[in-house]
């Protein structure tokens, strides 16, 4: 089956009804785990931004909590899964602040994390890359935020 594109489906969703289209919600939602969090997100978090991002901050937390340190290879499988699951986060939001608030959260907590990311190149080229990611998205916010988030990458890059 070839999946229709995005042009059609908006056509046909304003053919439907409402009931029509929340069933069909509803359904998308049994499929997969990223749609269910998606409409929650579109739901309930969307409108309280702050609270999504410290929700997510405390997810982050724990996720670097839980990192088995034994190893260098279980470090850098959980690091690139937290990181995985941020990006996917702000896939969900698509707000350029709350992206750079919490790649910059990550890469705080990636420096001050122990043991060290100074002895090992893939952690610290994760870390380099998004610092530089983030300074390229700085650029599209407002001056004052702009001003705001360079203080916040010269503390964690200092």
């Amino acid at each position: 089956m070839k999946a229709a594109t995005v042009k059609e489906l908006k056509i046909e969703l304003k053919n439907r009804s409402h009931t029509e289209i929340e069933e069909l919600c509803l359904r998308l939602s049994k499929f997969k785990k990223e749609n269910k969090e998606l409409l929650t997100y579109l739901l309930f978090e969307s409108s309280n931004e702050s609270g999504y991002i410290s929700t997510i901050k405390i997810e982050i937390d724990e996720q670097f909590d839980k990192i088995n340190t034994k190893t260098n290879y279980f470090i850098k499988k959980s690091v690139r899964k937290i990181l995985r699951t941020i990006k996917k986060y702000i896939r969900y939001s698509r707000k350029k602040e709350t992206e750079v608030e919490l790649l910059l959260y990550f890469c705080n907590k990636l420096i001050n994390f122990k043991p060290s990311i100074q002895h090992n190149t893939v952690l610290k080229n994760i870390y380099m890359r998004e610092i530089s990611s983030i300074e390229k998205k700085i650029l599209f916010l407002h001056e004052d935020l702009q001003y705001d988030y360079r203080v916040e990458i010269k503390k964690i890059t200092a």
